[in-house]
């Protein structure tokens, strides 16, 4: 499974970078003439009501949709690695304020926190992967302040600091080697969970705005005609949960691994 997975996954980096460069058909081509046509061999996703290519439009799709997501991820690293290796070392007081603050995070709706985000500080895709990417952040201060707990209190930590090695070589030295599988494990998981965000944000149509392509923005323009075309969702709908699918696998795998050892 961890090769499958790996496999999809090397697919959908290609189609990330190259997608539109592979794109047999302008994405943002109309054609009425064309207009929620069946597939063919010219176009084998058929195409939507605007009579633009299905195929050439989720090729083009991947790459904004997976930066999306790793952005987001990227701002939850940012935001929760930093502060959970910080509360170990900073003193009580700011252990505290950074746990209240992680548990008020926790409490907030992923896709009503984007919305009211957007809305504060503009429709923009930026916008929403910051606000993605700040409900994510308690997930990673969660995790890592567990995996750098215990090393706290190592024998070899306790060594350092009686040599008079500074807070932040120990990190460096010490702990961050230990903690990074954990948080790579999680960040797996995390770019799956990102995945589904982006692509519910752009089904509502926060985000990236149309008529740019994206996964989400092409499952929410198939499903407005269903009547003609009720098998049209269920293409982009598949990449995304395959996608989703092969990032949990890749997570799982890995995480057995480092539990093994």
């Amino acid at each position: 499974m961890r090769r499958l997975a790996l496999a999809a996954l090397a697919v959908v980096a290609l189609l990330a970078v190259a997608g539109g460069l592979l794109a047999p058909h302008d994405p943002l081509a109309q054609d009425p003439d064309l207009a929620l046509h069946a597939p063919t061999w010219a176009h084998p996703f058929g195409t939507d009501y605007l009579g633009r290519d299905v195929f050439s439009r989720l090729l083009a799709g991947t790459g904004t949709t997976v930066a999306a997501a790793v952005e987001s991820v990227g701002v939850g690293l940012l935001l929760g690695v930093v502060p959970g290796l910080a509360s170990l070392w900073l003193g009580r007081g700011v252990e505290w304020v950074l746990l209240r603050a992680v548990d008020a995070l926790m409490t907030l709706p992923f896709i009503v926190f984007a919305v009211a985000v957007t809305g504060i500080l503009g429709n923009g895709l930026t916008q929403a992967m910051i606000a993605i990417g700040m409900l994510f952040a308690p997930l990673f201060f969660r995790v890592t302040r567990a995996a750098g707990l215990a090393l706290t209190r190592a024998q070899y930590v306790e060594a350092a600091e009686l040599f008079g090695a500074s807070r932040s070589r120990i990190l460096r030295t010490h702990v961050w080697g230990k903690v990074l599988p954990t948080v790579a494990v999680t960040a797996a998981q995390a770019t799956g969970g990102a995945l589904l965000a982006v692509s519910s944000l752009s089904f509502l149509g926060i985000g990236v705005q149309p008529p740019a392509p994206t996964w989400g923005g092409v499952l929410a323009s198939d499903l407005g005609f269903l009547a003609q075309q009720p098998w049209a969702p269920v293409i982009p709908a598949a990449l995304i949960a395959l996608t989703v699918a092969a990032l949990n696998t890749l997570a799982d795998d890995r995480g057995t691994l480092r539990v093994a050892r």
